[in-house]
């Protein structure tokens, strides 16, 4: 294991619009195509959509293959998918195009120390610190890699410069912790970490790192205080729970462990450690039913666990299944026939089963495997299973085979099993564009709003298939050969595999002449491009399908989606690298963009006013901008029309959470959560 501007479009006259848009395609202006899709695959890369911008980088490199740029910007989006082998040679091709590229560097080097090529790494920060000496972030990823060497006293030069240069840099302390462990100074590690949680008591590697000092020490209490701690700023990561629940198991707090493996299962539902653990408890407390089901549990999870086997057929012995029993002995014996303690529990089942003479040929072979153990060790060694829980390894280590008694092996066989590092080391690439959602914590969001799609949405949404009646009227008169839906929000990867086909379909609609577009042509347009995330272009389009038809609600809820999250695409892109009075600026401009997507479904409301799908999305422009009392009254309107629709109860219960009335956001939350919008459950849990 490793440790450690955008801009709104106004389009007039409509011809000048499909010029627009086919610019964005068309094959007649290379430079003005690579600029364009460039600008809206940084977009879509800052809204986390990988997979996306890759398609994106890859047009900006088709019609431009001698720029650095889109090979770098395009290995940061494999990266971010964890293709690091694929970001590496891309940052290489960046380059050959600039060698002068530090970034490329920085992220190559990164790359290859994903891959533990921490050598070539090293050699890549060396070339960016020739260029800036004190880079923090070259100096940073070059101590970690040294640490992985094991070249220490390089490792500690370069944490010496770093810290130097900026003392206030906390994960700098917490790093150069973790190279003082690998050195076994645990003083000075401990100094560190005080020093990096005197710094900000809000990242969680300190304390982490702190669990693990005292956790090795068996100081119990320090080290359950240490994971506090970090639960309070990751209460979501069952694994801190696991943790936890063993260092109150040693401290005698049953009760306590007992919930936290509970607790664990809450989250995360597929946890084995949790279910292994929690069944040796109540295993220890002969509640065996439940025992049984916990080893069951692990097994479904695991089916080569012969631990959760072995135990389950000592629960089931107890339970007086003795057949079952030793249907779970029999796994193990067939994988490791010389783990001798097997057959004294097979003998006790065969006897329980009237077999005595069966039980005494397995008594036989079991004491002959010791005796023979015994005369010559390596000779006729003997089985020891390691445990093989998912995601989990031994408290203690398993080396070689030495004499111990029975007791200590079925001890140890037996013994609770814990996540393998206490520390959460992983690196993140520390650039403004990263978006490993997979590594930030939980938050709490809103529903999404919903947009026009031409994919069907997911089977597991409501059976109701997001109806409103001018969109079934639209499909019913097949218009198109395309069929169009209402999804809540968009998710590119559940169309990922049609990806090529949208852009084509782009590419060939904007070929048409403008004369030749129906209203539903230009809805069709500006809906893929909505898919595509180039919202401007999608705006256009919809704007001419609105002119050609004005009484066109379809094209309003569209058109309203794509004005929505082109407002929240040019905030992520604009506060990036601008100074506050910019920012300010941009949150005003921001604000406009909304009121022109409120206006959309004003418009589509004007023409029906039963169209919750409008109050809905008009709730979460008010919830964006901050306007929580709009935000509830817009979604009262929506549940008005349509009492069953929890993600309104879901997100007027966040907008009353976050004006401070707990008890009508507890209401509306567990509402939300008997309508079927899991995540109500975990906040409310929360809240509790």
């Amino acid at each position: 294991m490793r440790n450690y501007k955008s801009y709104s479009l106004k389009i007039i006259p409509l011809l000048l619009g499909l010029l627009f848009i086919l610019g964005s395609y068309g094959k007649t202006s290379a430079q003005t195509n690579a600029e364009q899709v460039m600008t809206i695959g940084r977009n879509v890369l800052s809204m986390d959509d990988y997979m996306l911008a890759i398609q994106y980088f890859n047009q900006a490199i088709k019609a431009k293959p001698y720029l650095s740029d889109p090979y770098f910007f395009r290995a940061l989006a494999k990266l971010n998918l964890d293709d690091y082998a694929g970001a590496e040679a891309d940052c290489s091709i960046a380059i050959e195009n600039n060698k002068f590229k530090t970034e490329a560097y920085k992220l190559r080097g990164f790359a290859r120390q994903m891959q533990g090529k921490d050598s070539l790494a090293v050699e890549d920060y060396d070339i960016g610190l020739s260029y800036n000496p004190v880079d923090r972030n070259f100096l940073f990823y070059k101590a970690i890699a040294l640490t992985e060497l094991k070249k220490y006293n390089e490792a500690d030069s370069t944490f010496k410069v770093l810290l130097k240069q900026y003392p206030r840099y906390n994960e700098g302390f917490t790093a150069r912790a973790r190279l003082e462990l690998e050195q076994n100074d645990t003083i000075a590690a401990l100094q560190d970490l005080d020093t990096a949680l005197g710094i900000s008591k809000s990242q969680i590697n300190p304390y982490l790192l702190k669990a693990e000092i005292f956790w090795n020490r068996q100081d119990w209490p320090n080290a359950s205080e240490a994971l506090d701690a970090a639960i309070r700023l990751r209460p979501d990561h069952p694994d801190l729970y696991v943790n936890r629940a063993f260092i109150r198991y040693n401290s005698d707090d049953f009760f306590g462990a007992m919930s936290d493996y509970n607790y664990a299962l809450e989250i995360d539902p597929d946890n084995s450690a949790a279910y292994f653990n929690r069944g040796l408890l109540r295993y220890e407390v002969k509640d065996l039913e439940k025992a049984e089901d916990d080893m069951s549990s692990v097994i479904r999870l695991n089916p080569e666990n012969v631990h959760a086997y072995f135990n389950r057929g000592l629960i089931r012995l107890e339970e007086e299944k003795n057949k079952e029993a030793l249907s779970d002995f029999r796994f193990i014996e067939n994988k490791y026939p010389r783990f001798y303690p097997i057959y004294y529990a097979m003998a006790e089942a065969e006897r329980n089963l009237g077999n005595n003479r069966q039980a005494a040929f397995l008594i036989h072979k079991g004491e002959e495997l010791v005796e023979n153990y015994v005369h010559d060790p390596e000779k006729n060694p003997l089985d020891r299973p390691a445990i093989a829980a998912s995601k989990t390894n031994s408290v203690h280590h398993n080396g070689d085979v030495t004499d111990e008694s029975e007791s200590e092996v079925m001890e140890r066989f037996n013994h609770l099993v814990t996540i393998s590092q206490a520390s959460d080391q992983n690196l993140s690439y520390n650039e403004k564009i990263k978006g490993r959602v997979q590594d930030r914590n939980v938050s709490v969001e809103m529903e999404p709003s919903y947009a026009l799609t031409i994919v069907a949405p997911p089977e597991s949404l409501k059976s109701a298939s997001n109806y409103f009646r001018e969109l079934d009227d639209l499909n019913q008169m097949r218009l198109l050969n395309q069929t169009f839906y209402l999804n809540p929000g968009l998710q590119s990867a559940n169309y990922s595999s049609i990806m090529s086909d949208l852009f084509d379909m782009a590419e060939n609609l904007t070929k048409r002449e403008p004369t030749q577009m129906r209203p539903a042509d230009f809805l069709l347009l500006g809906v893929i491009q909505t898919m595509l995330k180039n919202y401007p272009a999608a705006i256009a389009a919809l704007d001419a399908a609105i002119v050609a038809n004005p009484q066109f609600t379809v094209a309003y809820m569209a058109r309203g989606y794509a004005r929505y999250a082109n407002a929240l695409s040019d905030l992520r892109i604009t506060n990036e690298s601008k100074d506050e009075e910019e920012v300010y600026m941009d949150r005003m401009a921001y604000k406009a963009l909304l009121q022109d997507a409120m206006t959309d479904f004003d418009m589509a409301l004007s023409l029906n006013p039963r169209l919750i799908y409008a109050w809905f999305n008009k709730g979460n422009i008010y919830y964006e901008a901050g306007d929580y009392t709009s935000a509830m009254q817009a979604y009262s309107e929506a549940i008005k029309i349509d009492p069953t629709f929890g993600e309104a109860y879901f997100n007027r219960g966040l907008a009353y959470l976050n004006s401070g009335n707990k008890n009508m956001a507890f209401n509306d939350l567990s509402k939300a959560g008997e309508l079927g919008i899991i995540p109500s459950y975990n906040i409310l849990k929360r809240m509790k």
